[in-house]
């Protein structure tokens, strides 16, 4: 786990700016400390010789510390104020880009929810005082050391290489405290990440474990892994005092040591009084800046750990852009010149499918023609991959094997994504262009959707929570059925989508659906026999009979 990740401005070129400007008021603060040693030694000179408080140079020395102390002060209220603008730009645009990152990318590429869920929150929340706190120190750490020990070096070369001998030391205390705080950083994320997914989990099975009597358990269950980040919390806490105690020691004897040589040499007059003493008030500021970066070190190690896996995340291979036309899959690309292209249809060839760390292929050469045009039905038996197909046809997975050259989807899950906000922002979800209140309505009274609709106390503009709650499950699919007919998808595919609704929806929900093949593509899983009945096309995905027992699929018109 390394301090700073040069990878950061590759991965966000935004964020050169800032850091350049953390760079920048680093180096004022370091030449601001220099003076405003320069400038208070010169006022102590001043006062024990001048003997009274009118003298000419006792004023200029007393205006310039306040000026520096002022400069100073201003100085560290702005460098405040931009790392933690910069902390905050930072965390959002790590943010920004993970989200970027997982929408495009193939499912088989994607984290599991419950890393992604706290990567993308604590994580990117805990990169703030990494940006705001850390870094600042770490310029600081580099810039006032060698400001300090080159002013010092110029006044009295013997304090000059008492620093130099005793400041390594510092960074190497550090560094080994460092890794011992990286290892229980990293176990501490580990714990974190399993409390989150754990939580998680039985949050969304919270109905299921109370009805059978598993709640309990569950809680106990929570409360091991809450012990496990507890117990590396405590350990990342115990290293980070120890490291403190033992670099603020060093550094005080390293002071130490210069102070009492300088006293020495003012006692027997080998020195005089203006170095001296700007030496000894040197000294400390070589020493503070690295003190400060193990402090900070400790307070955003979370944030090093999260940087660095979100880095991780960003480096990894970015999924093809989807086109007005997806052409992809593993094989011969010559095979496939021309699918896909000229027309809105496309065609399937060849395609396997296996989930990441199987063996079983829950595709096996599967051939499928996508008409410009139609209704084309898939069935077959629960495992047999239909919903799989679905989703290699709308591009969220890279097939096993096989060629898959088809137009642009609109996909429409069996749980469709309904955001938090009102009815109308996820009717329009995936329209570019808001089209008028006539046009929803019109899509609603097709799915059989609207009579429901204005019944609702604010009609179009009521407010859904997330995952559509407000709405019964044979709302949330004729919702979704509404919107797929807003889509401009030339390629629209559909999984279950009547499975919710009675047969008066499911009805209405199957003319809608005919009506929409008309003029587009429309590949529709379903149960259904009266879907099927009204398909141009009827492909059935099966189980091979191999012993293995493998999942296969054939297409059957």
């Amino acid at each position: 786990m390394r301090p700073f990740d040069p990878r950061v401005f590759q991965a966000l070129p935004e964020a050169r700016p800032v850091m350049a400007g953390l760079g920048v008021v680093g180096v004022a603060q370091g030449l601001l400390a220099v003076a405003q040693a320069l400038a208070v030694s010169r006022l102590v000179v001043a006062v024990v010789r001048s003997g009274t408080a009118q003298a000419p140079d006792l004023h200029v020395a007393m205006l310039l510390v306040v000026l520096v102390f002022a400069l100073r002060a201003a100085l560290a209220a702005f460098a405040e104020t931009y790392a933690a603008r910069a902390g905050i730009r930072v965390s959002g645009l790590v943010r920004e880009r993970l989200l970027a990152r997982w929408l495009a990318a193939p499912a088989e590429s994607r984290p599991d929810p419950a890393i992604a869920s706290t990567l993308a929150t604590q994580g990117c929340t805990s990169i703030e005082p990494y940006v705001a706190r850390f870094l600042p120190a770490l310029v600081g750490a580099v810039v006032l050391p060698v400001v300090a020990i080159a002013t010092i070096a110029v006044l009295d070369w013997v304090s000059a290489l008492i620093v130099v001998l005793t400041v390594p030391l510092l960074p190497i205390f550090a560094a080994l405290f460092g890794r011992a705080t990286a290892d229980s950083t990293e176990r501490r994320w580990r714990a974190l990440t399993a409390l989150s997914g754990h939580f998680l989990d039985v949050v969304r099975g919270l109905p299921t474990l109370v009805t059978y009597g598993r709640a309990q358990r569950q809680s106990e269950s929570i409360r091991s892994v809450s012990q496990a980040h507890r117990a590396a919390t405590v350990r990342t806490l115990r290293i980070a005092f120890l490291s403190s105690a033992a670099l603020e020691l060093l550094a005080t004897i390293s002071v130490a040591i210069v102070a009492v040589t300088v006293g020495l040499r003012l006692t027997n007059g080998d020195m005089d009084l203006v170095p001296g003493l700007t030496c000894i008030l040197l000294a400390p500021e070589a020493f503070w800046p690295i003190r400060r970066v193990g402090a900070e070190y400790h307070a955003a190690a979370d944030g090093v750990a999260a940087l660095g896996a979100a880095l991780d995340e960003l480096a990894a291979p970015a999924a093809p852009a989807a086109g007005a036309h997806r052409i992809y899959g593993v094989g011969d690309v010559e095979a496939i010149h021309g699918i896909g292209r000229g027309g809105r249809g496309g065609r399937v060839e060849g395609l396997s499918y296996r989930y990441p760390g199987t063996e079983a292929l829950v595709l096996d050469r599967v051939d499928l023609a996508v008409p410009a045009a139609g209704l084309v039905a898939v069935t077959g038996p629960s495992g047999a991959g239909k919903s799989t197909l679905l989703e290699l046809l709308a591009g969220l997975r890279t097939p096993t094997a096989g060629l898959v050259a088809v137009p642009s989807a609109h996909l429409v899950g069996q749980r469709p994504l309904l955001v938090a906000g009102s009815l109308r922002d996820n009717l329009t979800l995936g329209v570019p262009t808001d089209p008028g209140d006539e046009s929803l309505w019109a899509v609603l009274d097709e799915v059989g959707l609207a009579a429901d609709v204005r019944a609702l106390p604010e009609g179009l503009q009521t407010p859904l929570g997330d995952d559509g709650f407000g709405l019964s499950a044979g709302q949330r699919a004729r919702l979704a059925l509404a919107r797929a007919l807003l889509s401009d998808a030339p390629l629209v595919l559909l999984d279950e989508p009547t499975a919710h609704l009675d047969p008066e929806s499911a009805r209405l929900a199957h003319a809608a659906i005919a009506g929409l093949a008309d003029d587009r593509a429309v590949v529709a899983v379903t149960h259904r026999p009266e879907l099927v009945e009204l398909a141009d096309a009827h492909v059935v995905v099966g189980r091979s009979a191999a012993p293995s027992g493998e999942l296969a699929g054939g297409g059957e018109r």
